[in-house]
């Protein structure tokens, strides 16, 4: 299954964290880096577009800083990401010259992605940059994010920008060998799981924290990278990023890692922006009625379903879309403004200029604004 599945992709896009990145001093790892390179040389030889997510900026920086662990304060993480990039990106393009490859350094932040124009922006860069045969290396702007602009940690970032430059796999090289039945580092009787149709809720608690004091992620992150590109129809393999080699066995279709199986059809980049990169402003609760129409046959919501709205928020805000059991089940960019459905809530589309005095359209999302989770 794996070959067969592997054969059809042409782009990746390749997270590597700080623990496979850095050595043991905690400085970039050389070794590690032209490895890297040989094989994504490789891969390019074969005609697959390779992007980059790539942490280790704060690692790198910190010793310049003094800092004997992780920096904890925001504007410690700031300074040692400003030393620790350009240091980074220089190991890069030492490291990629070898084998007559370019790289590129792009920065972003949330706020990047959450603005539609500057998403389109961003992926209009990197469409440009791969159609010059130039390796993206992409990582967080640490050095002016602030907790509402985060992506939360690079595993995070690695699935969005899967869907921003549209690749059709997404490999998290980390310092596990993938995911296991339970805590290797703790239970002996753990054993590796290498492919996975479905994530359930049972894997995501028993995922754990950070294993590096460089890191802010564990496997709990990856299984939420994973569930994100899976969602949108792409697959995702996590598997131990330290191993030399280990990235041209996992492209050759061998049994490294665990491999996690896109589920169902796959979702246009427009809805995979509104799913899982915008952040929700408030919450509309529809009756059992909308539910049914929205979940079973693609319609538009309408205001005649509407049960309560909570929050506060505009026109063209992202909203979640919450069933009478008070699960979310869908989530969608909304027409009007909150305090403008509580007004049409539970009346016919035809009757909303006749309570606004105004009418954007008969519906409160649009269905191709609104995504089913």
């Amino acid at each position: 299954m794996r070959k067969g599945l592997l054969k059809k992709v042409k782009r990746i896009v390749v997270k590597i964290g700080s623990g496979v990145l850095t050595s043991e001093d905690n400085g970039i790892n050389p070794f590690f880096l032209s490895g890297l390179a040989a094989d994504i040389a490789e891969l390019r030889a074969k005609g697959i577009d390779v992007v980059v997510v790539s942490s280790g900026a704060v690692a790198a920086g910190r010793q310049a800083l003094g800092l004997p662990d992780r920096p904890r304060t925001l504007p410690q993480k700031q300074a040692a990401a400003a030393i620790g990039q350009s240091r980074l990106m220089r190991a890069y393009e030492e490291a990629f010259s070898g084998y007559d490859l370019k790289v590129a350094q792009i920065l972003l932040t949330r706020d990047d992605l959450v603005n539609r124009r500057r998403f389109q922006n961003a992926r209009g860069t990197l469409d440009t940059l791969l159609a010059c045969g130039i390796i993206p290396v992409i990582n967080e702007n640490d050095t002016v994010v602030v907790d509402e602009l985060k992506f939360g940690d690079n595993d995070n970032l690695s699935a969005l920008v899967t869907n921003l430059v549209e690749a059709q796999l997404l490999l998290i090289m980390t310092d596990i060998d993938g995911l296991y039945t339970a805590d290797p580092r703790t239970d002996p009787s753990a054993t590796l799981i290498h492919q996975v149709r479905a994530i359930t809720r049972e894997m995501e608690r028993g995922a754990g924290g950070s294993g590096s004091s460089v890191g802010t992620g564990g496997m709990a992150t990856k299984l939420a990278a994973a569930k994100k590109v899976v969602k949108s129809g792409v697959a995702a393999i996590v598997f131990a990023g330290k191993v030399q080699g280990n990235l041209s066995r996992v492209m050759g279709g061998e049994q490294v890692g665990t491999l996690f199986l896109p589920e169902g059809e796959s979702m246009n980049r427009r809805k995979h922006w509104i799913a899982f990169t915008l952040r929700p402003s408030g919450s509309i609760h529809v009756d059992a009625g909308a539910r049914d129409v929205l979940a079973k046959h693609g319609k538009s919501l309408l205001p005649s379903g509407i049960a309560k709205v909570e929050g506060r928020f505009d026109r063209g805000a992202c909203v979640k879309v919450v069933a009478p059991d008070g699960a979310e089940f869908a989530r969608g960019i909304v027409d009007y403004s909150s305090l403008e459905i509580e007004r049409i809530s539970g009346h016919k589309g035809s009757e909303i200029e006749l309570i606004l005095g105004f009418r954007y359209g008969d519906d409160v999302i649009h269905r191709d604004n609104l995504v089913l989770l």
